[in-house]
């Protein structure tokens, strides 16, 4: 099964976060530093999690929010240039009978343009970035969540 979403992500430090899905419209993920949201349209609930739990290297968002230092949690890490693109691949520590390999496509200036999570069972997960904007200027309530009228949140399990 390949399934494939997109819209326009916005991190800011310290762990804030917003996905507007283009596909599927109207989706969207929040993080506010103390909750993360999650809400599809049609969907009656909304669910919230703590951001703590968002925290454990399992999520890509770790990544992407800077939590973590990839030496100290990656077993078997190789870099391999490739043009002006730099693969840095590892497995995450206490997890390898679940991830078999993660993947992180880097630029030369360091920024992540791509995060591939093979799982032991052969599932795969990539995240391209693309269209880099840095530091931009964005509204004081970006990174809240309101749902719309009549729809309800509650307690979810976080995402991985």
């Amino acid at each position: 099964m390949k399934r494939t979403e997109s819209g326009t992500l916005l991190l800011e430090k310290p762990g804030r976060m917003r996905w507007d899905y283009s596909n599927p419209a109207g989706k969207v993920f929040v993080i506010d530093e103390k909750y993360g949201y999650s809400y599809t349209p049609g969907d009656a609930q909304a669910e919230r999690y703590p951001a703590k739990q968002l925290e454990d290297f399992r999520s890509p968002l770790r990544l992407l929010l800077g939590h973590t230092r990839i030496e100290k949690e990656l077993t078997d890490l190789t870099l391999t240039p490739e043009g002006a693109e730099y693969r840095l691949r590892g497995v995450p520590k206490g997890m390898q009978q679940r991830v078999a390999e993660i993947t992180l496509t880097v630029s030369s200036e360091g920024r992540i343009d791509a995060i591939q999570w093979k799982e032991a069972d052969g599932a795969t997960t990539e995240f391209q970035l693309t269209n880099e904007l840095p530091n931009p200027s964005l509204a004081a309530d970006t990174f809240s969540f309101r749902p719309p009228p009549g729809v309800a949140v509650v307690k979810g399990m976080a995402p991985i």
